[in-house]
């Protein structure tokens, strides 16, 4: 997958269309056969926990959910603007490079 943790995305559709963030996580799901990604603090769900304890209170955790990586796009780092990923040999290493402007990614 052209997408690593780390890498700031943009998303290209869903409710937070148009946003920015950091890729923390990503995920394979074997029965889809598809990757996904977790963008920090984007895609946000709600969870409210009972008390497990005495005394204990409720809260509500708020968790970034997967999102498809289909609908982000890195961020090129010298223009910031969305760009797709390719690849560059360079001796015996291959490293990943920004299509838009030929930065490289790593």
């Amino acid at each position: 997958m052209k997408i690593k943790t780390g890498d700031n995305v943009k998303i290209l559709s869903g409710k937070d269309n148009g946003k920015t963030g950091k890729v923390t996580q990503t995920l394979f799901h074997e029965q889809k056969q598809r990757w996904f990604v977790v963008v920090e603090g984007l895609n946000a769900m709600k969870r409210h926990m009972k008390p497990r304890q005495r005394g204990e209170k409720g809260q509500v955790l708020e968790l970034s959910r997967p999102i498809d990586a289909s609908n982000v796009m890195v961020i090129d780092p010298a223009s910031k603007k969305p760009t797709r990923v390719g690849y560059k040999k360079e001796g015996s290493t291959k490293k990943r490079i920004a299509k838009v402007s030929g930065e490289y990614l790593d």
